[in-house]
């Protein structure tokens, strides 16, 4: 009986994503049958270029790695009542702070050896976009300044942040006395992670790595921190409803603090294994990279649950892997983002017609008790 409940509301939460998706698809033809192509080769292509073949589905992996991380970041603030639009500057200083630890922890302690190094910038990197997302966690809950504004604006302050350390303090001609570069000096080869072609020879050109690996398991330990802790339990309390939290007993106050703060790990932690895994360095950039920014649409197909996250971030991995192999194909590669966005407009649909079911619910209940007056 209680396995026929489960899966009830498994279906439940899993029909409008995937109604969503699917009817996301078929709009997303039209607009391929208007460019005057067939919807049946560029889905062909789509798909052939992010899974057909273990490389390209290793491409696929390695850009669904840090949409995982981000997603978890936005849907476990959200748990909280919190919506963390700052994971992409969380993930910028996560990657700022993982080049620094690497160079500065091999300049003082020597050649330490990779299972040694790797964690401890891992480590590090998290606590930075911890650090970053703790300021809106505070801010939040000390002063009541709306977490929208503080992590927008933080957003855009990480960049000139970054900026500033990669011409500056961290800038190869700072410290290895060479001409001044437009990146950060390079992360030492022990602390980079492994790509997974050097132990499966079959990813052939992919260049995902273990990253991969560490994101799962975080989504893993975010599942176990949110349903089955007496923390977890506590921030999906001040999610439901603050007041009611605090009435009985729970700090609001802390688990917004906490709440942001395990949210900027995960987001620093995208950083990390991105620069530990793939850049080795962190660029001079104008704007951010945007995954922070995808990472709320992850989260949201995702209904915010650590596992629909890892599904969710293979999706929308598929389609950035895909998108270049249906522009080969000759399809506008705007139509994958099209796709995204009517995606994302019929997920927030469900949470509309939800809105305006409760608000008929509560005018018939209204309408009925003034009836038996």
């Amino acid at each position: 009986m209680e396995k026929d409940s489960k899966l009830k509301v498994f279906i439940e939460n899993i029909k409008f994503p995937l109604l969503a998706i699917l009817l996301s698809f078929l709009i997303g033809a039209l607009f391929i049958i208007w460019t005057g192509n067939n919807p049946l080769v560029a889905y062909w292509a789509l798909f052939s270029g992010s899974l057909g073949g273990l490389d390209k589905f290793g491409q696929t992996l390695l850009k669904t790695t840090p949409l995982i991380f981000t997603g978890l970041a936005v849907s476990f603030a959200f748990r909280c009542g919190l919506f963390n639009i700052g994971a992409e500057g969380q993930y910028v200083i996560g990657a700022l702070t993982t080049v620094a630890a690497g160079y500065i922890l091999n300049s003082v302690f020597g050649d330490l050896p990779g299972f040694i190094l790797i964690p401890l910038i891992m480590i590090i990197g998290a606590l930075g976009g911890a650090l970053w997302a703790s300021i809106a966690g505070f801010l939040k809950s000390k002063l009541g300044v709306h977490e929208v504004i503080t992590t927008i604006m933080l957003n855009y302050t990480s960049i000139h942040v970054s900026n500033f350390f990669v011409r500056t303090a961290l800038n190869p001609s700072t410290l290895e006395g060479t001409t001044q570069k437009a990146h950060t000096v390079l992360l030492p080869e022990s602390a980079r992670l492994t790509q997974l072609r050097e132990i499966i020879p079959w990813f052939g050109y992919s260049s995902v790595h273990t990253g991969i690996f560490i994101a799962i398991i975080c989504a893993i330990a975010a599942y176990f921190i949110l349903f089955k802790t007496t923390l977890g339990y506590e921030i999906r309390s001040v999610g439901q409803n603050s007041y009611a939290a605090e009435y009985g007993g729970i700090s609001v106050s802390k688990n917004l603090i906490l709440a942001m703060v395990i949210s900027g790990m995960f987001a620093g932690l995208a950083g990390a294994t991105q620069v530990a895994g793939l850049t080795y360095k962190v660029d001079m950039a104008p704007a951010s990279p945007g995954y922070g920014f995808t990472g709320i649409a992850v989260a949201l197909v995702g209904k915010n649950h650590p596992l629909g996250v890892l599904a969710s971030a293979l999706l929308f991995g598929i389609l950035s892997n895909g998108a270049r192999k249906m522009q080969i194909a000759g399809i506008p590669r705007e139509v994958v983002g099209i796709i995204q966005g009517i995606i994302i407009i019929f997920i927030a649909g469900e949470r509309i017609v939800k809105f305006v079911s409760k608000i008929r619910e509560r005018r018939n209940r209204k309408g009925n008790v003034e009836g038996v007056n």
